[in-house]
């Protein structure tokens, strides 16, 4: 095997392992930051065109538009409205027993819906092409990692060596294991080893197949078997249940009556199935399997599942009701398994994401949406300790914000799939049976952190604390959260409607907090035609023009580090554009400044009573470039918000030392 010294060296900023969701909106997030290297690389060949995950939740959606193309996902995918769930009566047949909402009501203006991934992929490439990002370069897998320790805390330094692997077109595609209709089977995570799955970088390597990259920060996106992981040193805490689940999605033929309502089948003896509509009209049925056969290790013989076992376990579960297909688009089978990892980091330089550093089971819906999360917590981090915006310490905030969503998710799936796969007994007197009452129950109490709506950050260089929390970051209570009742502190900002004070036209606010790298302020002005007001705004104004101001002193060279977003109680008709003075608003800006106040066409958002502000004295909210809220205060504490900031930014070097 070559040596490192004498292979193809290049230099990158950051090296991306596995393009999948979680390093594709990586790239995104990187791409949308001017002048950064980037290289993304997957080992696969095959584009995911069916199948895999397709679950959106709000929260994602969120994400989505914020990147601007959550309209190419509302066309096609298909929205979940309602669950229904299916029981047996006291002859052992299935009956709807009951329905509810599928998602929380008024959380997000996105509802869940179902896609499949590789619809989702597509619109993050075009996204990435468009912002000029680096394509994905298939059939490479790394097969040496090294990090000098001595260089990690510099800023300029490149770390990190990565050898990487040019795979032959064999070596490359995934396995379908004998069968011609396509299916998820190589990625089935508990069928197959780490060995297994390193097959391709376990022989020689070709003369001229390999080459070195130097990289700042290296991203591993590759996985349940991550091969990063196993690197870095990283373990999976967990276990896994001896419950088999076969999916199937298919073009259905069949009598049921809720097979386009995502509902839940309990079946007396045959065990449980879920339906999941799919876009197109598909529809996709997770089936729990028994009687498969095992090799003389445990684990399941992969080749010998088939379509048309995963069709008659579900016939069995679904009758007296018929059920065929007439076009199986994808299948697979996986075993329930729950762990997430010790770390997610190694020297705040080496980093894992997604199914990495979580795998759990995909009934929830959860997978694809906090993989993608967890990317979208971490790449602006990344790009602004790169660009000097930001000290390095704000990388350790990744770990410390995205492994307890990991840890809740796991605890959620294990209970999920434990009463998902438990089996009830005949119904004598059509009343619910304890264990389905207990999974309704569970399914509801689950709502709004399925969504993604109710994850809170912890205190940290981040996200600022109130007088209930510890905070090590710092003695002193900063934030002042009775100003925004509405407003939560390591939470994402919700959205309402404002108009826009020039033209009246109305604004869902998250539209004005696109992903592009920016800090936000949100400065409720309160009431402008109260004069003594009108007196605060102005001098907060005159603050942020001041020499010393943060907008000031963060400065950027590209976009402003900070975007000013104004929004006043009205009414509208007695308030003028001027009596918003710079940078509130500059003389040709019209789309910065909004007003709490009646539409004439769309629905009167109220923003002020929701947000929990006061209509006179207003606040002023400091939100970060992922939307999530880092600090409130009122209109006079420039100190605190000034003190907050010089935790997480880096001034510019010729105020650095004022």
């Amino acid at each position: 095997m070559d040596h490192p010294t004498q292979l193809p060296t290049s230099e990158v900023d950051v090296v991306i392992v596995g393009a999948g969701p979680a390093g594709l909106m990586s790239n995104l997030w990187l791409s949308t930051f001017k002048g950064l290297s980037v290289r993304i690389i997957d080992k696969r060949t095959a584009t995911v065109y069916a199948g895999q995950a397709d679950g959106l939740v709000g929260r994602t959606q969120e994400v989505f538009n914020s990147f601007g193309f959550e309209e190419r996902v509302l066309k096609i995918a298909q929205p979940m409205a309602e669950f229904s769930f299916w029981e047996p009566d006291r002859n052992g047949q299935i009956f709807r027993s009951s329905r509810t909402a599928d998602g929380p009501p008024n959380m997000s203006r996105f509802q869940g819906a179902v896609l499949h991934q590789g619809y989702i992929e597509r619109f993050l490439k075009d996204a990435i092409k468009e912002r000029e990002g680096p394509d994905v370069e298939y059939g490479m897998q790394p097969d040496l990692l090294q990090v000098d320790e001595s260089m990690v805390e510099g800023d300029d330094s490149h770390p990190i060596t990565l050898r990487i692997r040019h795979l032959s077109e064999q070596e490359s595609a995934p396995s379908q294991f004998g069968h011609t209709i396509a299916n998820g089977l190589f990625r089935s995570t508990n069928f197959s080893t780490s060995e297994e799955e390193d097959q391709a970088i376990n022989t020689i390597a070709k003369a001229g197949t390999q080459e070195i990259i130097k990289c700042k920060y290296l991203l591993g996106c590759d996985g349940a078997h991550s091969w990063i992981r196993r690197q870095i040193g990283v373990n999976m805490e967990g276990d896994q249940t001896d419950f088999i689940w076969g999916v199937l999605d298919i073009h259905p033929l069949t009598d049921f009556p809720d097979i386009r309502s995502r509902c839940s089948i309990h079946s007396a003896r045959s065990g449980s199935l879920m339906v999941v509509p799919r876009e197109n009209e598909l529809v996709r049925l997770y089936i729990q399997l028994e009687d498969l056969e095992r090799n003389m290790d445990g684990r399941i013989d992969r080749s010998k599942i088939t379509p048309e076992d995963i069709l008659r376990a579900a016939q069995k579960i679904i009758t007296p009701y018929t059920l065929q297909y007439d076009y199986c688009d994808w299948f697979t089978a996986y075993q329930i398994g729950q762990r997430v990892s010790t770390r997610y980091t190694k020297f705040d330089r080496v980093f894992i994401l997604g199914d990495a550093c979580h795998t759990h089971s995909p009934k929830a819906g959860q997978g694809m949406n906090v993989s993608l999360m967890d990317a979208y917590n971490l790449g602006w981090k990344i790009a602004q300790v790169l660009q000097h915006k930001a000290p390095r310490s704000i990388l350790a905030t990744y770990e410390a914000e995205r492994r307890p969503v990991a840890q809740e998710l796991i605890e959620f799936d294990r209970k999920w799939s434990s009463l998902f796969s438990g089996k009830l007994e005949p119904n004598d007197n059509q009343a619910e049976d304890g264990l389905l009452e207990e999974f309704k129950q569970t399914f509801e109490d689950a709502k709004l952190f399925v969504a993604g709506i109710t994850v809170t950050y912890a205190p940290s260089v981040l996200v600022d604390k109130t007088s209930h929390q510890k905070n090590d970051h710092s003695t002193k209570v900063l934030s002042k959260t009775d100003l925004a009742k509405g407003i939560h502190l390591g939470m994402r900002i919700p959205s309402y409607r404002v108009l826009n004070q020039a033209d009246a036209r109305s604004w869902h606010l998250q539209d004005r907090l696109p992903s592009n790298g920016q800090w936000r302020l949100l400065i409720f002005a309160g009431s402008m035609i109260d004069l003594a007001q009108r007196e605060r705004v102005l001098a907060f104004a005159d603050y942020l023009l001041s020499p010393l101001s943060i907008l000031n002193t963060y400065a950027s060279e590209d976009i402003p580090l900070f975007d000013i977003i104004t929004v006043h109680s009205g009414p509208r008709t007695e308030v003028e554009l001027s009596h918003f003075p710079p940078p509130l608003r500059k003389m040709s800006e019209y789309n910065n400044v909004f007003v709490d106040d009646h539409s004439y066409l769309e629905p009167f958002g109220d923003a002020y009573k929701n947000y929990g502000v006061d209509s006179i004295r207003g606040c002023v909210v400091l939100i970060r470039p992922d939307q999530y809220v880092s600090w409130i205060g009122d209109l006079e504490d420039t100190d605190k918000l000034e003190t907050f900031c010089r935790g997480c930014l880096r001034r510019l070097p010729s105020s650095s030392s004022l």
